[in-house]
């Protein structure tokens, strides 16, 4: 599975150490921006990034952290075929991703440590689709909506 990643300032730290870390466990890993902090970054450019990169197939799942998540949320769900969700807990992640085919975690780094996003990102990496019929007609409510 490749995963894209993207931050702003509020973000950058978080991200890099995310990024080690899945390095590390051997995950494909794209790195969406910023590539420098730069106190002055705005978090839409970063979170359009990291979504083009989704949408065109370059990952399959992406993560996109600003000082609270929220802002990256709200730019990521503009995009269609995009569906983004802030998760600060481990239910969440796996449950957006099973339930509501979440393909973009959004996180606060203003809001958690290191050690819970690392339990956030696994949860939601390792979470499946689940193809149920009620699922399925929700997912495709959704496409629906894009369109």
């Amino acid at each position: 599975m490749k995963i894209t990643f993207a931050a702003d300032h509020g973000g950058f730290e978080l991200k890099k150490t995310l990024i080690e870390w899945m390095i590390k466990q051997e995950y494909d890993v794209h790195d969406s921006g910023n590539f420098v902090y730069d106190p002055n970054d705005d978090y839409p450019d970063f979170a359009l990034a990291a979504c083009h990169n989704l949408v065109k197939g370059i990952a399959d799942r992406g993560i996109i952290i600003c000082g609270s998540g929220v802002g990256a949320c709200v730019t990521a769900n503009k995009i269609k075929g995009i569906r983004a969700c802030v998760c600060h807990d481990s239910y969440s992640a796996h449950q957006g991703v099973e339930h509501d085919a979440m393909n973009m975690l959004c996180l606060g780094a203003r809001i958690i440590g290191t050690e819970l996003a690392k339990e956030i990102v696994s949860a939601f990496i390792n979470a499946e689709f689940i193809e149920e019929e009620r699922f399925i007609r929700r997912l495709n409510k959704m496409k629906d909506i894009d369109k």
